[in-house]
């Protein structure tokens, strides 16, 4: 199966009647860890006197084209790619609200950094664009690693690794045409470890032969795609299962 996006109850900067309110359920998806991250955060901001609360988190195919949209006509400041180049298509990106926070950007580097979420900037400087935008990249950190590496060759780092995150979560890609299972056989077999060249849409030799290393050539594609989440969901277990509790009455 595809790594399931659930949704989280977080807090977001919009307001109806001059309070704020949770999260719009349109917006309100995430993977499982990225799920638990989130709420790790926010109990070590609250613990500090501070609040956590979101701008933005799931944009859907439709959502991320309108905000490049928004971006290239000069409506928004804000770099955003088109469909495909971002991870908040796949739930693992966050928006926080700076000022909310009541401490240092460097102080909530710190906390994101002890439950797996980074930032996209190089310096913790908040006057900085995208100085509020936070990843939980989980094994697609993995794809980032092998194409900076040069092993694939077709994307930039940061691009395949949304790319995996995408398809990994069982949506559209544009790049993939009507491929997406293919590209999320060979997005999982980079995370398994294995050396395959680009992630393409097309099972060329080497992701033959990863497969059949792994045991599963010679079966239906359904198959290779059951056999494959069996070993991720052994490996990275938290992408697959979400197992925290909703304590969220003084979200409310």
């Amino acid at each position: 199966m595809a790594a399931p996006l659930v949704r989280p109850i977080v807090m977001s900067i919009y307001e109806v009647n001059g309070q704020r309110v949770l999260m719009p359920e349109r917006m309100a998806r995430s993977t499982p860890d990225m799920k638990k991250a989130m709420y790790d955060i926010r109990a070590d901001v609250e613990a500090a006197g501070g609040k956590f609360a979101l701008s933005d988190l799931f944009r859907s195919y439709d959502m991320q084209l309108q905000a490049h949209l928004d971006f290239t006509s000069g409506k928004k400041k804000a770099f955003s790619p088109p469909p495909g180049g971002s991870m908040h298509e796949s739930g693992r990106a966050f928006d926080v609200d700076l000022k909310g926070l009541k401490m240092t950007l460097s102080d909530f580097w710190q906390i994101a950094k002890k439950w797996s979420v980074v930032p996209i900037i190089a310096t913790p400087d908040s006057k900085a664009s995208e100085a509020w935008h936070f990843e939980c990249r989980g094994s697609h950190q993995l794809v980032y690693d092998y194409y900076k590496a040069g092993k694939g060759t077709n994307f930039k780092p940061a691009a395949a690794m949304a790319a995996s995150a995408i398809v990994s979560a069982g949506l559209k890609h544009d790049r993939f045409a009507d491929k997406e299972d293919v590209a999320y056989l060979q997005s999982g077999l980079i995370r398994l470890g294995e050396a395959i060249g680009s992630i393409d849409g097309e099972l060329g030799p080497k992701s033959n032969g990863a497969l059949g290393s792994l045991g599963l050539a010679g079966i239906s594609r359904a198959e290779q795609l059951q056999g494959l989440d069996i070993l991720l969901q052994q490996k990275f277990p938290d992408e697959f299962f979400d197992n925290t509790s909703e304590e969220i009455g003084h979200l409310v």
